[in-house]
């Protein structure tokens, strides 16, 4: 028994690594994003705020954080923020100058396209996609 303890003890302890390190990698990329739009890196660290300055960057103003609301609404509320974070993630990949394709990518696959955008050499920031409010021209 005392065995059995100690390997589900060991597994945990490595999946906690495993998160861990996912989490620093996520903040490193948020990190260079957020100089590449040129707004201060050390805000990855800081939850929430993170996903303020992302929705600048995206030319959203600071009160659509609201919309990541919309999921604990039954239905609607979950329909809502599914179109709201394709489109936010197909805005981000526009304002480094990505195609709705790459969107789409950053919205599946998002640790993935983040890090391409990040440690390119070849992506730049071209500015907000919106102009502070919200649309849903690249879906319909």
């Amino acid at each position: 028994m005392d065995g059995l303890f100690v390997m589900l003890m060991g597994m945990l302890a490595t999946f906690g690594v495993f998160l861990l390190g996912i989490y620093v990698f996520l903040i490193i990329v948020n990190w260079r994003l957020f100089e590449k739009a040129g707004k201060p890196g050390w805000a990855a660290l800081i939850p929430i705020y993170n996903m303020v300055v992302m929705l600048e960057v995206a030319g959203y103003k600071w009160y659509y954080i609201f919309f990541f609301l919309l999921g604990a609404v039954p239905i609607l509320g979950s329909i809502a923020l599914l179109l709201f974070t394709i489109s936010y993630s197909i805005k981000i990949a526009k304002s480094f100058g990505q195609s709705v394709g790459f969107g789409i990518g950053l919205w599946l696959i998002n640790p993935v396209f983040a890090a391409i955008i990040a440690f390119s050499k070849d992506i730049n920031y071209v500015g907000p996609a919106v102009s502070g409010d919200i649309d849903f021209n690249d879906l319909f």
